[in-house]
């Protein structure tokens, strides 16, 4: 009877300690869960905002209490805010450098990575730890001096500041492919080689068919930084039928002293759509080539 009381109290400590640990468990899930909730809540306002004041009639923008839904709907505010200024031009101009930019930035930075990846040369990883170190110098510190440089071959107010930059690569777009190539055997190379393929052979048919998750990867982020920059177009494009989408909005704003906030929020919203598509449509892919590149936390 002691004995089989003694293994009663054993079970029921050890069920008590296995639910009491379970319960932790789910209320550290649930806080974790809230806090995360909360921080998305947070940031998706400013959005969701933006969506309500496109939506709104000029007076109804700072009416208090804020008006989330708005009573009534004026829908033509997108087709007027797009007509003020010529933003089809702007549009058009946009897409050209964006993809443009992209192509450069996948033909170049894919042979670069591929190079510090699956080549042995001397200095390879002096060269590489040089490449690594652009990424410290802020754009400001050689702002100055490309101008400079663009302005003597006679670029200025061109689209070629903006585009041929993206021919020569970048120090973060070869890091994470020189990363991802580390991680194809190189069994595949030496079975190229062995069948007559030369190095250029082994990156072009072998290697960069088996990159597509890190490539989309650079895609998207190269996508992303050329469709909403501002900088570079604010320093090389004088003329306005070469403005980009940026610059068309920041003319937009700046053209009225007291700007109409409803059509504004109307055409930033149509300016920021193709980044919410590309991503929407390509998150998996996206955080397939975050994870494969040794880039994930």
């Amino acid at each position: 009877m002691r004995r089989k009381r003694r293994g009663d109290e054993s079970m029921k400590r050890e069920y008590s300690w296995w639910a009491n640990k379970r319960t932790r468990k789910l209320v550290g899930d649930l806080i974790v869960y809230t806090i995360l909730i909360l921080i998305c809540i947070a940031m998706a306002i400013p959005f969701f905002w933006m969506i309500s004041t496109s939506l709104k009639e000029k007076g109804a923008v700072f009416t208090f209490p804020p008006q989330w839904i708005p009573d009534p709907i004026v829908w033509h505010n997108f087709p007027e805010a797009l007509t003020m200024f010529p933003f089809h031009v702007y549009f058009k101009n946009t897409i050209f450098i964006t993809l443009s930019c992209i192509l450069g930035t996948l033909l170049s930075s894919s042979l670069v990575a591929y190079s510090f990846a699956r080549l042995r040369f001397p200095g390879r990883n002096f060269l590489f730890l040089l490449l690594l170190s652009t990424i410290m110098l802020p754009y400001q510190v050689t702002m100055i001096p490309t101008y400079i440089l663009f302005r003597y071959l006679g670029w200025i107010d061109t689209f070629k500041p903006l585009i041929v930059p993206a021919y020569f690569g970048g120090a973060f777009n070869i890091f994470l492919l020189r990363q991802f190539f580390l991680t194809i055997p190189l069994e595949l190379d030496d079975a190229a080689r062995i069948d007559g393929c030369s190095s250029f052979d082994v990156y072009w048919r072998i290697n960069l068919p088996l990159a597509k998750p890190a490539l989309l990867t650079v895609s998207i982020f190269a996508f992303m930084f050329h469709w909403n920059d501002l900088m570079g177009p604010l320093i090389y494009i004088n003329s306005g039928s070469k403005w980009t989408l940026s610059l068309g909005l920041v003319g937009f704003r700046t053209r009225y002293f007291v700007p109409d906030w409803n059509l504004l929020m109307a055409a930033s919203l149509a300016t920021i759509l193709p980044c919410l598509i590309v991503f929407f449509f390509a998150q998996k892919h996206f955080i397939q080539g975050i994870a494969t590149t040794g880039l994930k936390g």
